[in-house]
């Protein structure tokens, strides 16, 4: 039999998809929290010996069956960090530990390294994605108005490749789309960035549970 695995994210890319594709499956309450990473390997056994993050088809069938919550969990380590980001989500269903929880329905709105979780119209149904928390957006455009202001052409080329480069998430492009929009309107003459559709991609290493 082989051992459980989970996936572990290098980029936070893969760690907000997990969670998006995640969302649509049932995995609608959630919780989260950073652990140093040395400490990474016992949690995540913790968290499967109590909710089965890591368990198989079969195995989640069985605790639906029983009434019992299924439970993922996606985690963000980059490369050479101290910490960890983790959030683990649940179905509906009873829990084997007193856990407390939130609903992705619910506000305040879920956010996670620095994005905050909503919903769009597409194709006459409805679907999750992810943008820029508030704060973020007010202050690049702050940063892009004292840049076009003064006309610092190149800081403004920095500025929209960097707002470019980030995950391009349905919410997140558009919010991109205006920045660029934001900066052509007001002169900005160099060539704007191209905005990448967000694609399928694994979830991250697949790291077995103790």
């Amino acid at each position: 039999m082989r051992p459980p695995t989970t996936p572990l994210a290098r980029t936070s890319a893969a760690a907000l998809a997990r969670v998006l594709d995640c969302i649509p499956r049932g995995y609608t309450r959630y919780t989260a929290g950073t652990i140093a990473a040395s400490k990474l390997d016992a949690l995540v056994s913790k968290f499967h010996g109590l909710y089965g993050v890591a368990a198989t088809g079969a195995q989640r069938i069985t605790r639906k069956t029983h009434g019992k919550a299924n439970a993922v969990l996606a985690l963000f380590l980059p490369d050479g960090a101290e910490r960890a980001s983790w959030m683990m989500l649940f179905t509906d269903g009873e829990l084997d530990a007193r856990e407390a929880l939130l609903s992705v329905f619910e506000k305040p709105r879920l956010r996670w390294l620095g994005y905050e979780l909503t919903r769009h119209n597409y194709k006459g149904g409805v679907r999750w994605t992810w943008r820029r928390e508030p704060e973020q957006m007010r202050d690049l455009y702050i940063l892009l108005d004292d840049q076009l202001r003064r006309r610092r052409w190149e800081a403004v080329k920095t500025t929209l490749e960097r707002v470019a480069a980030q995950p391009g998430f349905h919410g997140v492009r558009g919010q991109s789309w205006r920045l660029c929009q934001e900066a052509r309107t007001r002169g900005y003459p160099g060539e704007l960035p191209f905005l990448f559709y967000m694609q399928k991609i694994d979830h991250g290493e697949r790291i077995v549970v103790a």
